[in-house]
């Protein structure tokens, strides 16, 4: 999804911005660290390191029940400001992956997204905005 982001961003292919990336499905994680990461902040910490701060691109990612893994976190944000806000605070994007600590990491930059039980599981979700043509 990241390369596709930037794809369109960079060149409008293969579609031109504005537009909206949309995905669903669970995807699968190796678990090899110790952190609180869920499959969805997983995919935004990996997109985040992937897009390296491209301008006007934004991602949501969730679970429709409002859990991520085990924790009462549905998701969370990414933007163009994610990894320098986190490298900020001292955290290291790809620390964070390789410890499977995207709950953590998305937790200290205040971009969790937490709904609550929805009493319901459609799916995961994810889109990712490109705001417009940035080069």
């Amino acid at each position: 999804m990241a390369g596709i982001a930037q794809q369109v961003a960079r060149r409008g292919q293969p579609v031109a911005p504005p537009c909206v990336l949309l995905s669903g499905g669970e995807t699968t994680v190796t678990v090899r660290g110790r952190g609180r990461g869920g499959r969805n902040v997983e995919y935004l910490l990996s997109l985040a390191i992937t897009l390296d701060g491209q301008p006007g691109v934004y991602a949501l990612a969730g679970d429709t029940d409002g859990v991520d893994g085990l924790e009462e976190i549905a998701g969370a944000l990414v933007s163009p400001d994610t990894l320098a806000r986190a490298w900020a605070l001292g955290i290291k994007a790809r620390d964070s992956l390789a410890d499977n600590d995207g709950h953590g990491f998305f937790a200290a930059l205040g971009d969790s997204v937490v709904t609550g039980p929805t009493r319901t599981n459609v799916n995961d979700f994810r889109a990712v905005l490109i705001a417009g043509p940035y080069g």
